[in-house]
């Protein structure tokens, strides 16, 4: 599966999601959205493809438990994305 590398500010999640920036916040706090990921200490973004899985199953009708589930799973995927590196 090839993920998309792409990142999203905020500007653009709005656009994508039709949401205001308190609601995308309020949905990461409350598990719903996935949270930013820190670019530095105040620029932040979303990969492209979590804000198309979240748009998906929300166009899909997908309850909050179902929603709470993708969230943890698209989260969990971020680590497994990281390039293998040789530790010393």
């Amino acid at each position: 599966m090839h993920m998309s590398l792409v990142l999203l500010k905020l500007p653009e999640v709005r656009r994508r999601t039709a949401l205001q920036v308190t609601a995308v916040y309020a949905k990461v706090k409350a598990g719903l959205f996935t949270p930013p990921v820190k670019l530095t200490a105040r620029s932040s973004a979303w990969p492209e493809h979590e804000v198309d899985a979240i748009n998906a199953a929300t166009i899909a009708g997908a309850s909050d438990d179902a929603m709470r589930g993708l969230v943890r799973k698209l989260v969990a995927a971020r680590t497994s994305m990281m390039p293998k590196t040789d530790a010393a």
